[in-house]
């Protein structure tokens, strides 16, 4: 292969100039090649060996390149394959992490429903509590009230000063 690649590295000639000749296509002449004209063909033939080497050589690169051109993609397609399993892997991971957070999300939302519904149970059961001792407040005030009242009247009734109280104010 070496010797190919020096032999492509070789300048191939331009053939030779073709001869004007006159036009004997009506004359019957004879012509003899002459010693030069033999030498010539061999040259030309070596000359023709190194440019068919030479194509064989291009040949052989431009396969070459072809084939180097053909790995390339075969390796891109390939990590693009890969990249777009990875991505699908990740995005898979991601949606099942969100959707298990939502879900959590939605747990917490309704605890957090069910304690505040508790606690308002709670206080509303506060506030019945403390409205039903306010009124029995309100009611030993009206029943003491009737009570001041009636021992008032009945001290008006005989005249006499209540005993207990304000003894401050007896003589």
């Amino acid at each position: 292969m070496a010797e190919e690649a020096e032999k492509v590295q070789v300048s191939v000639e331009p053939p030779p100039p073709a001869e004007e000749k006159p036009d004997d296509s009506k004359a019957l002449a004879v012509v003899e090649k002459s010693a030069s004209q033999e030498t010539k063909s061999v040259g030309s033939s070596i000359d023709r060996d190194v440019a068919l080497a030479q194509v064989e050589t291009e040949k052989k690169l431009s396969l070459i390149k072809a084939w180097e051109e053909s790995e390339k993609t075969k390796a891109e397609n390939k990590s693009q394959k890969k990249l777009s399993a990875i991505t699908s892997w990740e995005n898979s991971k991601k949606a099942t992490l969100e959707a298990e957070l939502k879900k959590i999300e939605e747990k917490i939302e309704n605890q957090k429903a069910e304690y505040a519904e508790k606690m308002k149970n709670k206080i509303a059961m506060i506030h019945k509590a403390a409205e039903e001792k306010k009124a029995l407040v309100e009611a030993k005030r009206g029943e003491e009230l009737l009570k001041a009242e009636e021992t008032a009247a009945k001290y008006r009734a005989t005249g006499q000063a209540p005993k207990k109280g304000f003894s401050c104010f007896s003589a």
